[in-house]
């Protein structure tokens, strides 16, 4: 026989969870390394009940790394390139192979963005080589292609 407290705490772990999910899109590990994982137990939810849960949400597809993969490129390819894009991702546990799809059907715009975002910081092509060199390295800390950058600051259209 079940516990008297066992099945609140499950509709309050779930409730806890789907609301923690509603905030944003979460990544599978990026919720079992730390956030929602941290958040649950703080609460005083056991890991495992935790891990069941989470696998029942993937099942729903209410938990998607396709889905946040999609939503986290959506909020920052304005602002970043790529590589980048695909660092992140990474760190938060999804697939190179979610990573390619979602990147790819976003790399017809990579240049327009780069350019968009050389020109935000920068008023004009750089006037030496040292200014050059500045230009280069805040591109990259965005994380765009050196061939992507080097067609930015060139001002072509050229491979």
């Amino acid at each position: 026989m079940p516990e008297a407290g066992a099945e609140p705490q499950a509709s309050k772990l779930r409730e806890r969870a789907l609301g923690l999910l509603a905030r944003r899109e979460h990544s599978r590990v990026e919720l079992t390394r730390v956030e929602l994982t941290r958040k649950l137990e703080q609460a005083g939810f056991d890991a495992a009940d935790i891990r069941t849960l989470l696998d029942g949400f993937e099942a729903k597809k209410w938990l998607s790394d396709q889905r946040f993969a999609e939503s986290y490129v959506a909020d920052h390819r304005a602002r970043t390139g790529s590589i980048k894009l695909a660092y992140d991702l990474r760190q938060r546990g999804v697939s190179d192979g979610i990573i390619e799809a979602v990147l790819g059907a976003n790399r017809d715009s990579e240049l327009d963005r780069a350019r968009i975002v050389w020109k935000k910081k920068f008023a004009s092509a750089p006037a030496d080589a040292a200014e050059k060199a500045r230009h280069i390295r805040f591109m990259q800390s965005r994380g765009f292609s050196s061939e992507i950058i080097r067609r930015v600051i060139k001002g072509t259209d050229d491979i």
